[in-house]
């Protein structure tokens, strides 16, 4: 139990730096934008789309649409319904949020989880393009944090689970 507190006390201060010290009109406009890429999956979605319409890219396409089911089912059917931990926009509602205030749960990061798990496919076939799309999945799990959506123990969670997912599809799909 303390290590829980643990995490939260750090959850907290790394909320409070980022609200603090790195929040400005910029971002407030910029962040919005990038988080919305990961809102249902939808770059994520795009480029499975995309893939799976080429003969070239199929088998790409089949393992990217895998492994974001393997996110939504693991993420949003599972751990979050198990975790039930709320936002740090629930626990702090005087908090000015730049979205809609999300309605569920918050650990883990599904943002974040099914970036990294598509990005983690993507690398491991397309390296070049890998590291594009490694980049894309900070930013976007980064932008939970500046939102005010999400703890960074979510994000941590969401990147591990999503590079787990997209380990367990490449090796065994």
């Amino acid at each position: 139990m303390r290590s829980m507190r643990w995490i939260q006390t750090v959850d907290n201060q790394i909320l409070g730096f980022i609200q603090n010290h790195i929040r400005c009109r910029f971002l407030d406009r910029v962040m919005p934008v990038l988080t919305s890429l990961g809102n249902g999956g939808a770059i994520w979605l795009i480029i499975t789309a995309v893939w799976l319409a080429r003969a070239g890219t199929r088998r790409m396409g089949f393992l990217l649409l895998a492994v974001l089911l393997v996110c939504v089912a693991v993420g949003n059917f599972g751990i979050k319904l198990v975790a039930a931990r709320k936002r740090p926009c629930h626990t702090d509602t005087e908090f000015e949020l730049l979205i809609n205030r999300p309605s569920d749960f918050s650990f883990p990061s599904c943002h974040t989880m099914s970036s990294f798990g598509a990005a983690g496919v993507i690398v491991s076939i397309y390296p070049l393009w890998g590291i594009a799309a490694l980049a894309l999945a900070a930013v976007i799990g980064f932008s939970r944090l500046y939102l005010y959506v999400h703890y960074p123990s979510d994000v941590v969670a969401g990147l591990v689970l999503g590079l787990l997912a997209a380990g367990f599809i490449v090796y065994f799909v």
